[in-house]
């Protein structure tokens, strides 16, 4: 066996098809295309997703759904029981942001009550759900 010798099997490689090349090729004329029409002319057959010759398209038909707030981005949750790895006794929005407990983009922040509280910290112009504040002020500690 040579390399130039090597061929593809039989049957592997397809020739193309050659259109419009006379009546006996069986994609005369028309080349397959049938008469007249949108997809029968040059480049216009592709039209852009979702549409429907006109008709109103199904994500116009459909209702608007949801809502998304733009200030969702600005307050940033801390979870309670995370407050623990602060070593800070006052902590305040730079120490959660410092600690990386919050996005960098969000400008307030609220505690949420999750797991437990084991040690007294006070916290300084941060919110707190009521759920947060309880556990807080029974661990000892205190909100301003």
């Amino acid at each position: 066996m040579r390399l130039n010798t090597l061929k593809p099997a039989t049957g592997a490689r397809k020739d193309r098809v050659r259109v419009g090349r006379g009546i006996g090729s069986g994609l005369g004329k028309t080349a397959g295309r049938g008469h007249k029409g949108q997809y029968a002319r040059t480049g216009k057959g592709k039209v852009k997703p979702g549409f429907e010759g006109g008709q109103m398209p199904l994500q116009r038909r459909l209702p608007k759904v949801g809502f998304r707030s733009k200030k969702s981005h600005e307050v940033s949750e801390v979870l309670l029981y995370k407050l623990d790895s602060i070593k800070a006794d006052v902590i305040d929005f730079d120490a959660l942001k410092a600690a990386g407990l919050i996005e960098t983009r969000a400008t307030r922040a609220k505690i949420v009550k999750k797991g437990e509280l084991k040690r007294a910290v006070k916290l300084k112009g941060v919110a707190a759900t009521a759920g947060a504040k309880a556990a807080i002020e029974a661990a000892g500690g205190s909100l301003e």
